[in-house]
């Protein structure tokens, strides 16, 4: 009995593994490097927002049938990757179906519910890519939204294909292993043919006992090769959702999205202004806004990078409606790239970040900041509640009070608020006037 596939089972999941590990320590160290910000409050909401946005993905159904297929995609690759463990035991112990003796007949009934599930999953592929290629869903098209040109719609056509292709292997594995059943070749032990795979066992059947053994192990390897990889591919593609809405979907806010959270510095001013009790006194050299990633909350970073590009906060954004250059997903997907750029730094620079003399500044345009309107759309619209809002808010906070960037309407209208307590130039003892009468 010779030991070579096992040892290179067990290099292959070990090096890949290690890759993996290291993508994500580098993501985390990325995120880290923002603002704290504390949201461990209410726990049981929390799971409860967790278990509604993220695994039952609530928000998605505002589309239902794109809902439909996306959560077919999402449960199916789930649950069938509870598969991967017998594969990954298997290929360390040199063994064939382990569960077998201790599952029983209730292993075949598993299998074929897998089975089905892959048939669900191979169908939303389906459908998924009529709709980007054949039917052409404009918010998913690079032509109309320049932010998906390059790699967001190649990202998107690779990932259907592979998940297509993993689906494929799965049955070719388990068709290839019932024609050697039963031919009782020694190891494939007698589990019975599956609901899908079932059917391709009369084309198995005119193969040769070694062609049908090296077609089995080929699908088998490519399988959990294909999985190994697609989970490292992930960590670079926008589908890190995957792994990030759980943590996203618990940290979310869980105030009205309506509320726009105050700057301590500019609080404390106001307060003293007033006369009002002041707690404590803020940092004196407090930068307002965000000029980078470092100045946003970790929480934005995280959203950064659980963003699916699906696009339905730009669909509903106004100003992107009404020809403006602002366009939420943009937003995001500018801010996850100066986070990768960011982590780039780290990762040259052994975790130290060494300025580069960039900045989102550098991605995100101030016409873009000023088209927002504050209406909460995108917010409203994401399937997990991101805000693209927030980051907005804050970059344009330091646009107007670090670089005094703003249009001279703004800054007559500013200049009032703060000598008239209004946006008009009046009097402020002259504000009740109208109601004399």
């Amino acid at each position: 009995m010779t030991y070579l596939p096992q040892i290179l089972f067990i290099a292959l999941l070990g090096g890949m593994s290690y890759l993996i590990f290291q993508r994500f320590s580098l993501i985390i160290q990325t995120i880290r490097l923002a603002r704290p910000v504390e949201l461990s409050d209410h726990p049981s909401e929390r799971f409860k927002r967790m278990a509604l946005l993220a695994f039952g993905q609530k928000k998605m159904f505002s589309k239902p049938v794109v809902g439909f297929f996306h959560f077919l995609i999402y449960i199916g690759f789930v649950l069938i990757n509870i598969e991967v463990l017998e594969i990954i035991l298997d290929g360390i112990l040199g063994t064939h179906r382990l569960f077998v003796p201790f599952l029983g007949s209730f292993y075949a009934g598993l299998m074929n519910f897998f089975e089905i599930l892959a048939g669900g999953v191979f169908l939303a592929c389906v459908f998924f890519f009529l709709r980007r290629g054949v039917f052409r869903t404009s918010r998913l098209q690079a032509a109309n939204h320049k932010e998906l040109t390059g790699f967001p719609v190649k990202d998107a056509y690779q990932i259907l294909l592979i998940e297509v292709i993993l689906m494929l292997a799965l049955w070719t594995m388990n068709g290839a292993d019932a024609v050697l059943q039963m031919r009782g070749v020694e190891h494939y032990q007698p589990v019975g043919s599956f609901v899908i795979s079932g059917q391709l066992i009369s084309i198995f059947l005119q193969l040769s006992t070694s062609a049908l053994i090296l077609l089995e192990r080929a699908a088998w390897w490519f399988h959990i090769l294909g999985i190994l990889s697609f989970a490292l591919y992930v960590t670079y593609s926008k589908h890190l959702h995957i792994f990030f809405a759980f943590p996203s979907a618990y940290f979310s806010s869980l105030e009205s999205s309506a509320k726009m959270s105050a700057m301590p510095a500019v609080t404390h001013e106001v307060k003293l202004m007033l006369g009002q009790p002041v707690e404590e006194q803020p940092l004196t050299n407090a930068k307002f806004g965000a000029k980078d990633v470092m100045d946003l909350t970790w929480k934005n970073a995280l959203d950064a990078y659980s963003c699916t590009e699906c696009g339905r906060c730009t669909e509903q954004c106004p100003a992107n409606q009404t020809g403006r250059a602002l366009s939420p997903r943009k937003i995001m997907m500018d801010t996850r790239d100066r986070l990768e750029e960011v982590g780039g730094i780290l990762k040259a620079n052994k975790g130290a970040f060494v300025e580069d003399g960039k900045s989102l500044f550098d991605r995100i345009s101030a016409e873009e900041l000023r088209a927002c309107t504050s209406c909460q759309a995108c917010v409203e619209a994401c399937p997990m509640e991101l805000s693209p809002l927030n980051i907005i808010l804050e970059m344009r906070r330091f646009q107007i009070m670090e670089l005094s960037d703003a249009p001279g309407a703004w800054n007559a209208m500013f200049a009032n608020v703060e000598t008239n307590q209004s946006p008009w130039k009046f009097n402020p003892a002259d504000r009740l006037n109208w109601a004399k009468e």
